[in-house]
């Protein structure tokens, strides 16, 4: 009985001991994370629970910044702007890095390993040398555009007119991704076994059957995985409106997009806690349609 005891408490012992050990490996992760991700959130909740004012100072208003983030047309035409961005320029972007994977992996290009470099190669481009190098060729003055038309007397349209500038914006971003995304869809395909492609091909199936029938199947987790990071990158638009609008400062203005909004709320308007209302609502957002699209794709993937 006394050993049976002693075995016990030495067990549990044991186990706390170990207990104790796992969380020596984790704890140095777990502080980083909540000093870098958990306390900015945390802080970003806190402001958007008080208002400040010229006069009166700082005052708790509750749910107040959040109603009037809801009432806000600025907001709203910032989100509609890069919901109608996430709804053409994606699927565009997706399709041409399926096509480029699809391409390089079927083995019959020459000079794969230089091709898919090349096409990778834009995304190791910084986005503000991008979106700068794009905005002067965009130039209807003194870039590429204005030179076409100075050279064949031709009057092309301007693309950094209102009308246009989100179109050129969806353009750099195409340019800049879609090496990335044809790597996450390439890799995906460098995984599927060789024997399927070869008993497809004794059973007769040409290349379209065998892209149809084994390779999009193959890359469906990978597609699911692109598409919540482009939604995620969509709706973060920043960068390129940002660089043009020093640019083209008619074409795009302070709520072109939800970040761009906010930006200009906090450093411009000294808004901060309606700048941090803005930012929580549309994270709220992306995270809620990121995770519809997570569980259909994965849903049909089953």
């Amino acid at each position: 009985m006394v050993s049976e005891g002693y075995s016990n408490v030495r067990g549990g012992l044991a186990g706390r001991r170990r207990s104790w050990m796992g969380w020596q490996f984790v704890g140095p992760f777990m502080a980083v994370f909540a000093l870098v991700f958990l306390a900015p959130i945390a802080y970003s909740i806190y402001l958007s629970l008080f208002r400040t004012r010229l006069i009166g100072g700082t005052s708790f208003v509750g749910a107040d910044n959040y109603l009037g983030v809801l009432q806000d047309p600025q907001f709203w035409s910032a989100f509609g702007r890069v919901a109608l961005f996430l709804v053409v320029q994606v699927p565009i972007m997706l399709f041409l890095a399926l096509l480029v994977a699809l391409a390089i992996d079927s083995g019959r290009l020459y000079g794969t390993a230089f091709f898919r470099i090349s096409v990778f190669l834009p995304y190791a481009v910084p986005a503000v040398v991008a979106t700068l190098m794009w905005g002067f060729m965009y130039g209807t003055r003194f870039g590429l555009i204005g030179n076409i038309n100075e050279a064949f007397g031709l009057s092309l349209p301007d693309p950094l007119s209102p009308d246009l500038v989100l179109a050129s914006i969806g353009n750099i971003v195409t340019w800049e991704f879609v090496g990335y995304n044809m790597l996450i869809l390439y890799s995906a395909l460098k995984v599927v076994n060789p024997s399927l492609y070869e008993a497809a091909a004794l059973d007769g199936a040409g290349q379209l059957r065998i892209i149809w029938a084994i390779k999009l199947p193959a890359l469906r987790g990978a597609l699911v995985i692109a598409t919540i990071f482009s939604i995620i990158g969509s709706f973060q638009l920043f960068n390129e409106p940002s660089i043009l609008k020093t640019i083209a400062p008619n074409s795009v203005t302070t709520y072109f997009t939800p970040n761009f909004y906010a930006y200009s709320l906090s450093f411009a308007g000294q808004q901060f806690n309606y700048s941090a209302t803005v930012a929580i609502v549309m994270g709220i957002i992306t995270m809620i349609v990121a995770y519809i699209v997570q569980l259909r794709g994965m849903r049909k993937a089953v």
